[in-house]
């Protein structure tokens, strides 16, 4: 691209202009990600700006914060670590006045100005920041920086907000893309959630299912399933996909001292930004070590009553948003009837079992008697006594006893 340097003033022909614009025009038309789209769009602005820096910050509605979502020099550990409030910096000032800066020196001067110190283009002379508008309304702002002192033209902040106005509509729609494509990824877990709930399979199984599939789903380090005791005074681990034995064996917690026992009074989700520093985690020990810092807890709700809790585990820093503590709510609630359901249907079994043991019993009880012209008490203390010493149960006994008879036969 030819573009004039005279005295540190970027001049842009309008030839070069158009060339400019056509680019962003193909990515605007291509297919590609958010991650692709904010890439393309970085390596044309720092060709044509002939920049040090190029930042891309885009609006997080449920955070609302301006969160760095793409840089020219490498800073994968910064994005979407770096945030800034409405109002908050220069690039927060853009974004909320809806208006572009050109600073040409001394920007870190700016009474403006919010300095990161892990960013070292903080400390260049030149600042241009541009909102990203989409139906009228910002939803990102990109910043170019230059090392020394740069005057930048009418022309090119011109054609920056241009810039700006034409990918807006690109990148928020490549946003709402990803959010139906995680809810499709959401929705298929819960669906397999929902089969294995209908599913004959025993608890355990259930909840270990429960519990793998919750942690994919949120790619979160520890998924796990506390449940109440019978007094509804303590919560004890009864599931988890972490390999942590330390984890496996944390003991039970008190409902009336505790972050997962004020989700059980409350009967309502909540969130620790950092366990590490949060008072209220009894084991931060334990987070510390396992590496653990954000977590949601949501209740296990079933006809009105909690019954447990699912706990999920970040290994790094992690606003939750609402769609993820809502499925994870589903999931939560669908796993409490599981277990419910579950529990009846043994419940059930093991009442069937029990008549047909007892039936059993009255039947070999009715043979003793009449082979030994012993009492009911006498023949029920006789089936007891084999029992006890053979270390087989009455049930055994019972047919044993039956099969003899009909072998007499």
């Amino acid at each position: 691209m030819n573009v004039n340097a005279t005295n540190n003033k970027l001049q842009i022909s309008p030839s070069k202009e158009l060339t400019v614009l056509r680019k962003i025009v193909e990515i605007t038309n291509s297919e590609l990600e958010l991650k692709g789209i904010l890439s393309e769009v970085v390596i044309v602005v720092t060709e044509m700006a002939k920049a040090d820096s190029v930042f891309i910050y885009l609006y997080d509605e449920k955070r609302k914060h301006l969160v760095l979502k793409a840089s020219k020099t490498p800073h994968n550990k910064e994005l979407d670590k770096v945030n800034l409030k409405a109002g908050e910096g220069i690039t927060g000032w853009v974004a909320k006045e809806n208006k572009p800066v050109a600073i040409n020196k001394n920007a870190y001067k700016d009474k403006r100005f919010k300095n990161f110190d892990v960013l070292p283009e903080d400390r260049y002379e030149a600042f241009l920041s541009v909102p990203v508008i989409y139906k009228g309304r910002p939803i990102g702002v990109v910043n170019i920086q230059h090392k020394k002192i740069h005057e930048y033209s009418k022309e090119v902040v011109n054609l920056m907000s241009i810039i700006a106005k034409q990918i807006g509509g690109v990148i928020e729609h490549a946003r709402l893309f990803e959010v139906v494509k995680q809810k499709a990824v959401q929705f298929d877990s819960l669906i397999k959630v929902s089969q294995s709930i209908t599913s004959r399979d025993y608890l355990d199984e259930i909840l270990n299912l429960i519990v793998v599939l919750t942690a994919e789903m949120l790619n979160s380090k520890i998924c796990s399933i506390m449940m109440l005791d019978k007094k509804k005074e303590k919560l004890s681990v009864v599931a988890t996909q972490s390999l942590s034995v330390d984890y496996k064996k944390k003991p039970s917690i008190s409902v009336n001292n505790s972050i997962s026992g004020q989700v059980v009074s409350l009967k309502k989700p909540l969130t620790v930004f950092d366990v590490q520093k949060e008072s209220k985690y009894r084991y931060r020990e334990l987070a510390q070590k396992e590496n653990l810092t954000s977590m949601v807890v949501v209740p296990m709700i079933v006809k009105n009553e909690v019954i447990g809790v699912i706990n999920v585990y970040m290994k790094n820093p992690h606003h939750f948003t609402d769609e993820e503590i809502d499925v994870l709510q589903m999931v939560a609630n669908q796993a409490a009837v599981a277990i419910e359901n579950t529990k009846l249907m043994e419940e059930a079994i093991k009442a069937k079992e029990a008549l047909e043991t007892r039936k059993l019993v009255e039947r070999a009880k009715n043979v003793i008697m009449r082979m030994n012209n012993l009492s009911e008490q006498a023949a029920h203390k006789l089936i007891h006594k084999k029992s006890m010493d053979s270390c087989r149960s009455m049930k055994e006994i019972a047919e044993s006893i039956l099969l003899l008879e009909d072998i007499q036969k």
